[in-house]
């Protein structure tokens, strides 16, 4: 691996968990990329970034960080204070503006049906946490992957906090730093409209729309995940050679 090539620090979102980019993970790791999945607690947008900061300020050298559904928004904070990173890849993720929160983006277009298949747990701080429910999650959340998997994945999901999901962005890095954006065209979660907005008003790079696939692209797509993770990296290594010379 070239000293410029960058690691690679994916944030997994709401209701899903780390291993949700073990195929992106392994696929990295045939081309040489290194990758690490940061634990992302899902309890408030600023702890949330500021633990994964936390993980990219330790690494040695060049970072790119990737995240997904809700993850994007903490990797547009996590960013902030932490030099190393070089650029942020977008996998079905939010990219909020100021002021904006992943709450009022879902609710900005029509086409997420999320709202409807959510349970709620009440905490102890007066908080809430959100799930999907288990009998609806598959349909939800991953229709293009196979059944015994869905059901997995529904009983290791990893709940919202409803403070995560109304905390709005204070400085979103998308608008220093080059961003990608990978998305299905079939999520239930979040309108594809908005993520062609989010990655327009960001200037991405490059937009990839993966037909047919669900919300859960890096488990159902990660070859396609992992292709725009690695066209990501390749430029930034570019990119720092460029500077050097």
């Amino acid at each position: 691996m070239s000293h410029s090539t960058p690691t690679v620090v994916l944030v997994h979102g709401a209701f899903a968990e780390s291993a949700s980019w073990n195929e992106v993970i392994s696929r990295l790791g045939e081309r040489g990329i290194r990758a690490v999945a940061a634990p992302n607690e899902l309890r408030s947008l600023a702890a949330d970034a500021a633990a994964v900061r936390s993980v990219v300020t330790a690494i040695d050298g060049p970072v790119l960080l990737a995240g997904h559904s809700y993850g994007g928004a903490v990797i547009s904070e996590a960013a902030q204070g932490a030099d190393n990173v070089v650029g942020l890849v977008y996998v079905a993720g939010f990219a909020p503006e100021v002021g904006e929160s992943c709450g009022d983006l879902t609710n900005r277009l029509p086409g997420s049906t999320l709202p409807l298949t959510l349970r709620t747990v009440e905490l102890a701080d007066g908080t809430t946490d959100f799930y999907i429910r288990a009998d609806l999650y598959h349909q939800q959340f991953c229709a293009d992957v196979p059944l015994g998997i869905a059901v997995q994945m529904a009983a290791t999901q990893r709940p919202l906090r409803d403070v995560a999901l109304t905390e709005a962005a204070v400085d979103p890095a998308w608008k220093r730093l080059p961003s990608w954006f990978v998305f299905p065209d079939q999520d239930r979660n979040i309108p594809v409209a908005l993520h062609r907005l989010m990655a327009e008003r960001a200037g991405a790079i490059e937009t990839v729309e993966v037909p047919g696939a669900s919300h859960a692209i890096t488990v159902s797509q990660a070859g396609a995940v992992t292709d725009s993770i690695r066209t990501a990296a390749k430029y930034v290594s570019r990119a720092a050679v460029n500077h050097m010379v």
